[in-house]
């Protein structure tokens, strides 16, 4: 009898937990059964038999539950998301300000002359047209001084105003890049440097500049141009930073272009106005 008991005892060690929960009350039953015949075999009574075994079983059943319940929760998959170190664009955008400062333009050079195609005014009135002529040239617009004398509403008197040469280049440069200064009498030391800031520009982009001029100025060379009713001049190119300016007239064939300061250049102009 002891040891069917102990054959008892052994396979339900070997149960599965939720087993040995149901065989706990049969096996105390037969513990308590048999207490009398334990009791002669080994000694001791009966009572501590049955309360040896069955703490026994209630620790080994205890057990058994707790490593079930522990072991589904660590053979889980987890359901985090993974831990990430890199930072996203926007984070080492804004960690690094070289990655969100603009670029700054590059500066325009020192001296600069535009490419153009010179051809003198056909007319004594013709000024406007060819010098609005010789401008585009430089942009690789090629147009007659009679297609632009008709754009411009030029005239046995000349052409009214540098608004006109700014809507005709306008019309005929992608962009209409063109803006008038007008100068209501001598300009000022900031429409000085406004003028030669817009030369600068305008040459840098490959445009060239229309001025209307009146009266007497001398170029660098000591050369000297009158135009006591008016003119229309080209800027094609500069120099030194735009202190110095390169003109093209179509006036004189045989004197096409020289250089001026812009400060001449702005007194000439005065009372009138320029497209850049």
């Amino acid at each position: 009898m002891k040891h069917t008991l102990q054959r008892q005892l052994r396979r339900l060690a070997t149960e599965r937990p939720y087993q040995i929960v149901a065989a706990s009350a049969a096996a105390l039953a037969i513990a308590t059964t048999t207490g009398v015949l334990l009791a002669d075999a080994d000694g001791a009574p009966a009572s501590e038999h049955t309360a040896t075994t069955v703490a026994e079983m209630r620790s080994d059943a205890i057990a058994s539950r707790g490593q079930a319940r522990v072991a589904p929760s660590s053979a889980a998959p987890s359901t985090a998301a993974p831990a990430t170190s890199a930072a996203s664009p926007a984070a080492k955008a804004t960690s690094n300000p070289d990655l969100t400062r603009k670029p700054t333009p590059p500066k325009p050079p020192a001296t600069k002359v535009l490419d153009y195609d010179y051809e003198a005014q056909n007319t004594y009135y013709n000024c406007g047209p060819a010098a609005t002529r010789n401008a585009l040239s430089a942009s690789g617009i090629d147009r007659t001084q009679e297609e632009l004398g008709a754009e411009l509403g030029t005239t046995e008197m000349g052409t009214n105003s540098a608004e006109d040469t700014t809507r005709v280049l306008n019309a005929e440069v992608k962009g209409s890049p063109y803006r008038t200064r007008m100068f209501e009498g001598a300009p000022s030391p900031a429409q000085m440097d406004r003028l030669q800031a817009d030369v600068v520009k305008a040459i840098t982009d490959g445009r060239g500049v229309v001025a209307n001029v009146v009266g007497d100025a001398t170029d660098t060379d000591g050369g000297w141009h009158s135009y006591g009713g008016g003119h229309y001049i080209a800027v094609v190119g500069y120099k030194d930073n735009g202190r110095t300016v390169r003109i093209a007239d179509s006036a004189n064939p045989a004197d096409p272009s020289y250089w001026i300061t812009t400060i001449d250049l702005a007194n000439w102009i005065a009372s009138r106005g320029y497209s850049a």
